[in-house]
Parts: C-alpha cells; structure tokens; sequence
C-alpha cells in the first residue's frame, strides 16, 4: 500500500509481534507464559487506541513479520519490518527511514507503556518545537520515548540496550543539543511493575 504523506510529524511504534513464549519473557517468569502473552496483547490494544488518536502519520515497525490482518488498521498505519543486528540500529533505521521521507519531526514509543497517553505523545511533538530532542525517561534507567528533528545518529550506537544506562549514554551524546525531558513513566517489563495497576492485576492474575 502506499501511503499518501498527511502530517509533518512520525510517530514510530516498535512492537513485537505476539507469540507464546516470546512476548514479555521477564513477567512471563512469574506470571507463566499464555498469562504475559495476554498482557501484552493487552497493552498492543492500549497502544493502538492511545497512538490512533494522535495527530500524526503512525508507522508500526513489526519485530519479526509485517502482518496484514491485526489490529493495526493498515488504512491508518504505515507498516514495516525492523531491521538492524541490535536494538539501536533497528531505531536508527526507522528514524532514518522517517527523515528519508520528508518528515519533520520523528518520534518513537514502545508498546508496553501502561500509563502514556496521547495527550503525553502530542506534548512531545509540540516540545520539539524549542527543543532539538525530546525523551521520555523511563523508571529502569532507559527512556519509553524519543523525539528528534534531524537524524543524530550516535544516541542509537554503542548501548548496552535494555540495561539502567541506556537514558545516561543517550544523553552524553546529545550534550551539545537542546534536549527535553519530559515525565518519567514505567515500562511494564516484570512482575513488580503491574502489581500496581488495578485493570492488570484484577484482569490478568486475581482472574486466574
């Protein structure tokens, strides 16, 4: 399908795709399995309702396989495959990729954010407005957000991705920008991060 251009802004929506014993494999330890499963098919729910109301052209980058038929309406998501060796240079391409294509302004978000909103989303955009880079720290040291108006390619290279510095490297290589943070929030990555969220714990493991 090609996509007509609507917006100046791109947000980048970076899942996984859904499959038993390879979705949320941290929870999935205390949880068991087909229980993470159902939690992140819940959050890509969460993140689908949040990201269609944001006023933005939306591209989701698929971990493994582009899929046609799901709940990313191909009529309202542009849809891609990541690719890249780790984490970072799977980010880089797709911001690159964004950029390539004329857009002003690109910003990225993971799908399993519990408590991002799209107001959250929408305020990035408008930050990067005064500000060359915007970033959503996240509680593990990481961040669940990040916004550019041009391509700095070092923040996605030499990371030890998915550890407590992430957020500090990112941005020693943005030092000579004007970088925005905005509130921290809290990825959903094991069992001690939902214990707190009602609609999880009475849906998913007081249910079971």
């Amino acid at each position: 399908m090609s996509f007509q251009v609507q917006s100046r802004n791109l947000l980048l929506i970076f899942t996984r795709n859904p499959e038993l014993g390879k979705a949320k494999t941290r929870l999935a330890k205390t949880v068991g399995d087909e229980t993470a499963l159902k939690i992140y098919k819940f959050l890509l729910q969460k993140t689908r309702n949040i990201s269609s109301k944001v006023n933005a052209d939306k591209a989701v980058y698929y971990s493994v396989e582009v899929r046609e038929n799901d709940i990313w309406d191909a009529s309202i998501y542009q849809k891609y495959q990541q690719k890249g060796e780790d984490l970072g240079i799977r980010m880089l391409n797709a911001f690159k990729n964004g950029f390539d294509t004329d857009y002003e302004k690109v910003l990225i978000i993971g799908s399993d954010l519990y408590d991002l909103s799209s107001k959250n989303i929408e305020k990035a955009f408008e930050e990067l407005d005064n500000n060359d880079v915007v970033i959503g720290p996240a509680k593990d040291g990481g961040y669940y957000l990040l916004g550019m108006k041009k391509l700095h390619a070092s923040v996605f290279k030499n990371k030890n991705w998915g550890t407590e510095t992430v957020r500090k490297a990112t941005l020693q290589d943005l030092i000579y920008q004007k970088v925005k943070l905005l509130d921290q929030k809290n990825d959903i990555d094991v069992y001690e991060d939902i214990i707190d969220i009602p609609e999880i714990m009475e849906a998913f493991i007081n249910s079971k």
